[in-house]
């Protein structure tokens, strides 16, 4: 991989989540192993905790919490030689549109990559358009990087910046019953699928049920967040709070941590549509895609069709342990052979060049002038792609006392949200049923 003229490649990563973290940082390292990796973590609602960052344990040399328009004021080629845009669509149009308007003139600009953290499973289209421009866009299998090229051969766009690569991911050593612990079940649990607490408690009684049933096994109930905490998506129910009511027995445990340490520890993996059914079969893993609920596009299970790995709660009762089709998994970026070497290729290419041409996002000021500036307006640019007028860009590094009340202000509004969200909002929702 090519080095910057001041040293190591350098890569910067935007995130908005601790699971977009996990993911833009993985995939820095899987470019340029031995690159400097500088996290920029996207103030709102789901900016990781602390605690949430210690959990994910990819250390970065340099780690600060940026607004939109603090971070396009202060990244171009002297501060990253490529730029891992780790982000919900619309922010990545956003920063597209930002980052253009800031690097008018230079000599020189980053490489931009993103990307999704998972699943495609929904908005193919819109997603994409939101992506369309950077000058990388991944597709985490060969299954997704035809679906990418078409959208974007459908509507104009440049289908050669589809990279196909794999979810960085997926690793860890490959399964291996042993006699030395029980045999574990997990139960992988999402944020926001399904979303309704009758669809919540039913899945939380059938593992609790299965517990019951199996007491020679260790039934484990996989939690992506602590209540107060966002991820990626938000979780109005959470798990914690609906499992008390069903006096689980002592063989159910509620586990958080690094899921790679919980697989290494599983004997079967069962989940709605989690990717962590992906790393699993990436293992090896018996794996379980329920069906308890239907396979819809909004569960978001149907992008498992052939794989094999479907089944009811009433089935793994019953003993049944599902293996994925082994072409089926290769198709969809699992156990691939150096899945990473065609972008470690791109982007080397593109990094040696003197100077590249500006970003080209498919959507501008012209083409969706109904979309495009609300879309720009969420995060503070204009349709320019310029600060609107009163955001401001707070100093680099404010004095500590100066922090310390950011932080507790911003901490507050924090709490105070997701509150909102957690209990506020669903009561909201029931009075305009009655």
């Amino acid at each position: 991989m090519q080095e910057s003229t001041v040293g190591p490649l350098r890569v910067t990563v935007l995130a908005d989540s601790d699971t977009r973290w996990k993911w833009g940082a993985l995939t820095a390292r899987r470019i340029a192993s031995g690159a400097r990796l500088d996290a920029r973590l996207l103030r709102g609602r789901a900016t990781p905790t602390t605690r949430q960052l210690a959990e994910v344990g990819i250390p970065a040399d340099s780690m600060r919490e940026v607004t939109a328009p603090e971070f396009l004021a202060e990244t171009g080629r002297d501060t990253a030689d490529v730029l891992i845009l780790s982000c919900v669509g619309g922010t990545v149009q956003a920063m597209l549109h930002g980052l253009n308007r800031a690097w008018e003139g230079a000599e020189r600009r980053p490489v931009v990559v993103t990307g999704y953290v998972g699943v495609v499973y929904e908005k193919l289209a819109d997603g994409l358009l939101l992506r369309a421009g950077a000058d990388v866009v991944l597709a985490n299998s060969a299954h997704d990087a035809d679906r990418f090229r078409a959208v974007y051969a459908g509507v104009g766009a440049d289908p050669d910046s589809v990279v196909e690569t794999a979810l960085p991911f997926l690793e860890g050593e490959p399964y291996k019953p042993s006699a030395e612990r029980p045999f574990t079940v997990v139960f992988a649990v999402q944020p926001s699928v399904p979303d309704s607490r009758k669809d919540r408690t039913y899945l939380l009684r059938r593992a609790v049920d299965h517990a019951r049933f199996h007491p020679d096994r260790e039934v484990l109930v996989k939690l992506r967040s602590k209540p107060g905490e966002h991820t990626t998506h938000i979780e109005e129910q959470p798990y914690q709070k609906l499992v008390a009511r069903l006096d689980p027995p002592a063989n159910l445990k509620l586990v958080y941590g690094h899921m790679g340490e919980v697989l290494d520890r599983t004997d079967l993996l069962v989940t709605v549509s989690s990717t962590a059914a992906l790393e699993s079969m990436h293992r090896g893993i018996p794996t379980a895609v329920l069906t308890d609920l239907g396979i819809r596009e909004a569960l978001g299970n149907h992008h498992f069709l052939g794989s094999a790995a479907y089944a009811s709660w009433d089935r793994i009762d019953a003993g049944h342990v599902p293996v994925a089709d082994p072409a089926w998994a290769r198709a969809h970026g699992v156990a691939a052979v150096d899945p990473f070497g065609a972008v470690r290729e791109r982007v080397t290419a593109l990094a040696a060049r003197g100077q590249l041409p500006p970003l080209a996002p498919y959507y501008t000021p012209e083409t969706a002038p109904g979309y495009l500036p609300g879309v720009l307006a969420r995060h503070g640019l204009d349709p320019k792609g310029e600060p609107l007028p009163g955001v401001a860009v707070e100093p680099t590094e404010p004095s500590a006392v100066r922090r310390a009340l950011r932080d507790f202000a911003r901490n507050s509004a924090r709490t105070a949200y997701r509150q909102g969200v957690q209990r506020v909002a669903p009561v909201i929702r029931r009075w305009g049923q009655l």
